[in-house]
């Protein structure tokens, strides 16, 4: 009989805080210094987590790090919509050129904004990372919506993908 060998276990190495930043407005530095490569950007997003208690990550399969978010680690830059009424599908673009359609997996949510603490829109991009709706996306989908019967009480909100969000605060 041959010899059974275990297979290797790769153990993750804390690298603790990365000295990497992203703003409020998107942009991403490090140490402070803006990193001007977009393509790195969007490398460094490929890795990004959000835990359990909120603390952002960049994670490959043998380092992983802490980074601080001032908000919400990507900005919804632009927004198209396609049919209309309860078909219609909101499709959103991020600062970093990545496209999610809002829907069943992609739920926009009102929440505090970081600097304000006024209610905007944000939009689910993979788990537990978000897109800060830009304030003139935000007007557009203002500009899409209607006012729906939600458990009895009018909300105002839009559609997408046969999901209804609401953008008005629960009364």
């Amino acid at each position: 009989m041959g010899s059974h060998k275990n297979p290797e276990v790769r153990v993750t190495k804390d690298c603790g805080d990365l000295e990497i930043a992203i703003l409020r407005d998107g942009t991403w530095l490090y140490r402070g210094t803006p990193i001007g490569r977009m393509p790195l950007v969007k490398l460094f997003a490929s890795v990004l987590e959000r835990d359990e208690e909120g603390v952002f990550w960049m994670r490959t399969p043998v380092e992983k790090g802490t980074i601080r978010v001032e908000d919400a680690p990507f900005v919804a830059v632009a927004l198209d919509v396609e049919s209309s009424g309860r078909e219609q599908v909101l499709r959103f673009r991020t600062n970093i050129d990545d496209t999610v359609e809002a829907g069943p997996d992609h739920a926009i949510r009102l929440g505090p904004d970081a600097a304000s603490g006024v209610p905007i829109p944000y939009i689910l991009v993979r788990k537990r990372l978000e897109a800060r709706v830009l304030r003139s996306v935000y007007y557009d989908l203002v500009e899409l919506g209607c006012e729906e019967d939600v458990r009895g009480a009018p909300r105002y909100g839009v559609w997408s993908k046969g999901i209804f969000f609401p953008l008005d605060e629960e009364a």
